[in-house]
């Protein structure tokens, strides 16, 4: 992936007329209380609510025109099936989205809000990414990835571009992602240790949902058994010979598992510090600075909060 880096800068470029630059908010409530700088990157405030918009959005601006006539189709748990969806809607191009029925019931209907057509199956996220691999090499019609697919990582990188560009180069000690299948903190790491390579990428996983976590360890892509998360947006298997897995190989400098009851509280911190509803993944990112805020007293760190898409009776169970 040596090209990668360039890619994301072409995608910095590619996305600006519909995506817009998210903020890098500093919070004085959450410095004080952790001992440290705290910025939040604020990609909850992107279309769509998620950062899922930028990987879409470089993905559908490349594709041919053949493509364009034939339509996309894709799987998700939610951000990435509606983020698919707005895109394809800017863009005139069809898209199908495959779906677990697990998936939350407010990002369905978003989905099919969005002009997507909705295929929901009762079987586990994998399941819906290979049906949906399935139909598009069957009925002609190009498969976009959540994670695994270059042009996607190259859009996702964008999110550490901005953030190089917004703290300065090697000012910030280290940036807290959550890690699913990888395309966030493989894309978003690229970037950073292009144009800051002085910071740490510290990726952070759900304890019940640590499937990058252990290929990580063991060196390979293994099964490893799910549980139900708050982070439902991290949430599903690493599918073999993944691209994401390499890249978060070699960027990801520290690893952090929380539980779910430290999600809560992250997301509950954030709420009452900043007044934002956040959903599971980016209190995942949020949770990890706060178990070790220990070894980052006195510095400076950025957390990235993904994601919005929760519902309100959901947030407020969680937080109690």
């Amino acid at each position: 992936m040596n090209d990668l880096p360039a890619a994301i800068m072409a995608a910095h470029a590619a996305i600006r007329p519909h995506v817009p630059v998210s903020p890098l908010e500093y919070s004085g409530q959450l410095s004080d209380a952790l001992d440290c700088e705290l910025s939040f990157k604020c990609d909850h405030l992107l279309p769509i609510g998620a950062f899922k918009v930028r990987g879409a959005t470089n993905k559908i601006s490349v594709l041919g025109a053949a493509a364009r006539q034939t339509g996309v189709v894709t799987a998700s748990t939610g951000n990435h099936g509606m983020a698919v969806a707005w895109a394809g809607a800017r863009a005139g191009v069809p898209v199908t989205v495959y779906v677990p029925a697990s998936a939350v019931r407010g990002k369905l209907d978003a989905i099919e809000r969005l002009g997507a057509r909705l295929v929901v199956l009762d079987a586990p996220p994998i399941n819906a990414e290979l049906e949906a691999r399935r139909y598009g090499a069957e009925h002609g019609v190009p498969y976009i990835s959540p994670y695994n697919d270059f042009h996607v990582v190259a859009g996702q990188g964008t999110i550490g571009v901005e953030i190089a560009e917004q703290a300065g180069a090697d000012t910030l000690d280290a940036v807290f992602v959550c890690v699913g299948g990888g395309g966030l903190a493989g894309g978003l790491g690229t970037a950073i240790k292009h144009l800051s390579p002085k910071t740490r990428v510290v990726g952070v996983w759900p304890e019940n949902s640590v499937c990058m976590l252990r290929a990580l360890e063991a060196g390979r892509i293994i099964d490893v058994e799910e549980r139900p998360t708050l982070s439902d947006a991290t949430a599903g298997a690493v599918e073999e010979g993944s691209i994401t897995f390499p890249i978060c190989q070699q960027v990801i400098d520290d690893r952090v598992t929380v539980s779910e009851k430290e999600i809560a509280t992250a997301m509950r911190a954030v709420a009452e510090a900043e007044h934002w509803i956040v959903e599971g993944a980016a209190g995942v990112a949020m949770a990890g600075l706060m178990q070790r805020k220990d070894e980052w007293r006195g510095k400076k760190v950025a957390v990235v909060l993904c994601g919005r898409n929760i519902g309100v009776d959901r947030f407020v169970g969680a937080i109690g």
